[in-house]
């Protein structure tokens, strides 16, 4: 019987074979051509045809921490869309000084370059390995970013905040 069994399994694998070399050998050798995609010929060619034109989109933002030292100084990390290529992104700290009742900004600067950071990374679960800062003059700032889960954390980037204004360290 598992004689028996093992021939038939032979028999079939080979069948299968045959069958899958017959469509591939029928595929390469002058097949029918791919039929065109439906409805083509109602719809302008690229270029031809008027299309709506729209403005450019805002970058998308997404706040990834933040920190506020004593009533007058907080401290943001944004990570910013690129709006041409869509998995990369940019990370801003920001400095904001409580004026008047309000949060007005102080100074900005990146982390790391422009369009460097991945952003599904950067706005996952986990996507700050490390955000210190402290009240003292002049103001520390640290910032450790996950690159990747695989990749794990980047380097820290130290940075200083003095009367307001970011220098890196």
């Amino acid at each position: 019987m598992i004689e028996n069994f093992r021939t038939r399994m032979g028999r079939g694998v080979a069948l299968a074979t045959v069958a899958a070399a017959t469509v591939t050998v029928g595929a390469t050798n002058g097949g029918p051509p791919n039929p065109p995609p439906a409805g083509s010929a109602s719809r302008p060619a690229a270029g031809q045809g008027k299309e709506p034109r729209t403005e450019p989109r805002a970058a998308e933002r997404r706040r990834i921490a933040t920190s506020v030292l004593g009533r007058d100084l907080k401290f943001t990390l944004t990570a910013v869309r690129s709006q041409t290529d869509p998995l990369a992104a940019s990370v801003r700290l920001q400095v904001f000084a409580l004026r008047n009742g309000a949060w007005r900004e102080s100074d900005r600067a990146l982390i790391g370059e422009a369009g460097a950071w991945f952003w599904f990374p950067l706005t996952g679960r986990h996507a700050v390995c490390e955000f210190s800062t402290a009240g003292t003059e002049p103001a520390p700032v640290t910032v450790s970013l996950l690159v990747t889960p695989s990749i794990g954390c980047s380097p820290t980037e130290d940075f200083q905040v003095e009367n307001g204004l970011i220098t890196p360290t």
